[in-house]
């Protein structure tokens, strides 16, 4: 029965690391390791720049609008003036060409010598936030995100003591259609306010919709790591369908007439581009009737965005949009303030209801500790306190197998040739020695789903980017540059191991020191902050399996 528990444990833990490794992989727009790799595409910037359409395709509800049409005004390209806008948080730059935002550097956020560049229009990245109204029929008539606007504003950057900067642009189509947009910073925040002025300066009525989208290719992050991954890719909410994300793999192989595999209308909700620590969303503000769509604009390009019918407009008529615009990085708090369901963007995976209030606790220590590595390790003494008792019943289930393990060795030895009455033999130790031999699994696997649930909240949040520990460990969110925690995680680990029972079959024996050593090698390429955590856990196991090992005189 020994033997078996400790196969069953280490199968499970194998093939549970992993299906978990491929089945994360799968989740978040990775490659499976059991199928062959997707040929992707270069990415195309140049397309949105010389004119291809990034325009919304007609949904069901709406096909009778030609959004992906390109306006016969952008068959040659009018290249745009830039402007670029800066507030205490952001450097923003605009293009005149659709009024689009085109690049936003994220002032508070480090990366090199600079610093981190979310939206980007260059030959390495294309990533942008796009708005334009399209009308059944009236391909050019209105204006849309290939339209050359004109700013209407002067200032260009917020001054000390000034809480809010306006940038505004403006276009009149010949068909008299005049889209005036204006975007307002507020100092402290990531979120922009942006209102569309619809007016109808023609002799006939139109029915225009006003389509908020985003649009980047499918690159995987420079930074991104070989040894675990995290969502890149659109992402859809509201009421109905709640939080839904969208594999940009999913889309590559979507054919015309598939479902979207998401929700597609709703009076609520929001659409969003989500990356590892960092997200931007269109926030349309009030309960109107809107569609959401994720679409393949060109090779390794791709969309998401919402559509909103205005309804008729009569001529010298007039209509107003008002929405947010979010670009920045998944602080939790802010994210839960900004609106319904924004803050799921930070992807805790399938533990959020245990990593949410995790992330809650961390944070209040953080408040008390002012350090996020301190933070971490008195949140892994808080759980390890609260388990306290269920991890001395497994480890004194353990210490007592340990304890008659050279009993079990020697009728092992004797009654080799013997395997049915050898079974009999180990069962009546167990009954004599008052020993469960599964009594250190259930409580393992009770408290696992609190450890996995940790892990996720320090792998995603951007809290723990560029916040430092102590001496060499200046950056949690990256690996230990002198590899010493790694190095003192997987001491702790042979340790650990070598408190255990030893198994009696040689086979287990090996694999009792091989599988921990090989696990730990992955730690030397994960973030420190990760690495710290289990390496504190590590430790208190260890304090706690020797004191109850000497409680039953095991340490002689």
């Amino acid at each position: 029965m020994t033997e078996l528990r400790r196969a069953l444990l280490w199968g499970i833990f194998s093939v549970s690391l992993v299906m978990l490794w491929d089945g994360w992989n799968r989740h978040n727009g990775q490659p499976s390791m059991f199928a062959p790799p997707a040929v992707t595409a270069p990415a195309a910037p140049g397309a949105a720049q010389a004119g291809a359409s990034s325009v919304p395709a007609p949904t069901a509800a709406a096909s009778a609008v030609a959004p992906g049409a390109v306006p016969a005004t952008a068959a040659v390209p009018q290249a745009g003036e830039r402007l670029v806008v800066t507030t205490d948080l952001v450097k923003a730059t605009f293009d005149t060409r659709g009024g689009s935002l085109v690049r936003v550097e994220l002032l508070a956020h480090k990366e090199g010598d600079g610093h981190v560049v979310l939206l980007d229009q260059s030959a390495q990245r294309l990533y942008v936030a796009e708005t334009g109204l399209v009308a059944a029929g009236m391909a050019g008539a209105v204006p849309d995100h290939t339209t050359v606007m004109k700013p209407t504003t002067e200032a260009r950057a917020l001054a000390d003591g000034q809480d809010k900067l306006v940038l505004g642009f403006e276009a009149t189509t010949a068909a008299g259609i005049k889209l005036v947009k204006t975007y307002t910073f507020q100092r402290g925040s990531y979120a922009v306010d942006v209102k569309h002025e619809v007016s109808n300066g023609g002799s006939a009525a139109v029915q225009p919709q006003l389509y908020l989208q985003l649009v980047r290719d499918g690159n995987p992050l420079p930074d991104a790591s070989s040894f675990y991954s995290t969502f890149t890719g659109p992402a859809i909410y509201s009421e109905a369908g709640k939080y839904q994300k969208v594999e940009f793999s999913d889309i590559e192989k979507r054919k015309t007439g598939d479902k979207p595999g998401h929700e597609v209308s709703a009076d609520n909700g929001w659409v969003a581009m989500v990356q590892h620590y960092f997200a931007s969303a269109w926030l349309p503000t009030g309960n109107t009737p809107r569609e959401f769509y994720t679409r393949k604009v060109s090779d390794n390009l791709y969309a998401v965005g919402t559509l909103m019918t205005l309804g008729e407009l009569a001529p010298a008529a007039s209509r107003t949009v008002e929405a947010r615009l979010f670009v920045g990085p998944q602080q939790e708090k802010v994210l839960e303030a900004l609106a319904p369901g924004l803050d799921l963007v930070k992807d805790y995976g399938w533990l959020t209801i245990l990593s949410k209030p995790l992330f809650w606790l961390l944070d209040r220590l953080h408040g008390l500790l002012a350090n996020w590595g301190w933070s971490i390790v008195a949140l892994v003494v808080l759980l390890k306190i609260a388990f306290y008792w269920l991890n001395a019943s497994a480890y004194r289930s353990m210490g007592k197998m340990k304890a008659i393990n050279p009993k079990i060795m020697e009728m092992r030895e004797r009654l080799k040739d013997k395997p049915q009455q050898m079974q009999q033999e180990m069962m009546r130790i167990y009954r004599e020695e008052k020993v469960n031999p599964i009594g250190g699994c259930l409580p393992i696997f009770v408290q696992m789903p609190f450890f996995i649930a940790l892990y996720w909240v320090l792998l995603s949040s951007v809290e723990m980017r560029g916040a430092p520990w102590l001496g060499w460990v200046t950056d949690l969110s990256v690996k230990d540059p002198y590899f010493i925690l790694p190095l003192l995680m997987t001491a702790t680990t042979v340790l650990q191991t070598w408190l255990n029972p030893t198994p009696p079959d040689p086979v287990q024996a090996k694999l009792m020191w091989i599988m921990p050593l090989a696990f730990s090698v992955m730690f030397f390429f994960f973030p420190a902050g990760l690495v710290l955590y289990w390496f504190v856990n590590n430790l208190l196991s260890i304090a706690q399996q020797w004191m109850i090992n000497r409680s039953l005189g095991l340490n002689k």
